[in-house]
């Protein structure tokens, strides 16, 4: 069985779907503007370098959600898709897409982003499964900052591809997995797939993918 598996910021979409979010709460006034433009960009350079507390950064990047609670929060995120993602979604990610599944691919996305924020993204694209970090709910059902479960970060995203499959009566031998991703973060899952494809590649995954022969694949050119 074929399994096209894909990253999602700066691989599907030409930007950083979280960060994106984060300078949206900003400026609709959730957030103040320097102390948390101030953090995020800490976490982000934290997340290119590798060494990003998934936990502390979800607690952060969640904390205005909390506090505004579901209906603010549906009404903000679909403001966000139509300001922000939905024209930035390009032609060449949904033509890549649909070449998969025209082959008869099974398609997913596998994101260390949260699921509140990609859920809806997944919808724009047209994929049903989407492989997020989950949020863990609370009495009332609302989003407590913590993480469910594992985070699809780094070696989690292994790992939760490998309980996705075992809900399917699968495993890694039943499968030929196709995986396209960015960034270094994703090594562990690109080490693992049958054929690892370097997508709008930074300079380190672009040069290791370079000595290991992994096909590299520049989609678009990232938003300015």
């Amino acid at each position: 069985m074929g399994i096209a598996l894909f990253d999602l910021d700066h691989t599907l979409l030409p930007l950083d779907s979280d960060y994106a979010w984060g300078e949206f709460t900003t400026r609709i006034g959730w957030t103040d503007p320097v102390e948390f433009v101030r953090r995020n960009d800490a976490f982000f350079a934290d997340y290119q370098a590798g060494r990003l507390d998934v936990h502390a950064y979800v607690r952060f990047a969640t904390d205005a959600l909390r506090v505004r609670g579901p209906q603010a929060a549906a009404e903000a995120h679909a403001r966000f898709m139509a300001e922000v993602i939905e024209p930035a979604i390009q032609p060449a990610a949904r033509a890549l897409l649909a070449a998969h599944r025209e082959r008869g691919d099974r398609v997913a996305i596998v994101t260390a982003t949260n699921e509140f924020v990609t859920r809806p993204i997944a919808r724009a694209l047209g994929v049903q499964t989407l492989i997020a970090v989950e949020l863990e709910r609370g009495p009332d059902g609302w989003i407590t900052g913590a993480i469910r479960g594992v985070p699809s970060f780094r070696e989690g995203k292994v790992t939760r591809v490998a309980q996705w499959l075992a809900a399917q009566g699968l495993d890694w031998d039943d499968v030929h997995v196709t995986f396209y991703s960015d960034s270094t973060n994703d090594l562990p899952l690109l080490e693992r797939a049958d054929v690892p494809v370097a997508t709008n590649p930074g300079a380190g995954l672009r040069q290791l993918a370079r000595e290991r022969g992994w096909r590299i694949l520049d989609l678009f050119d990232p938003l300015p």
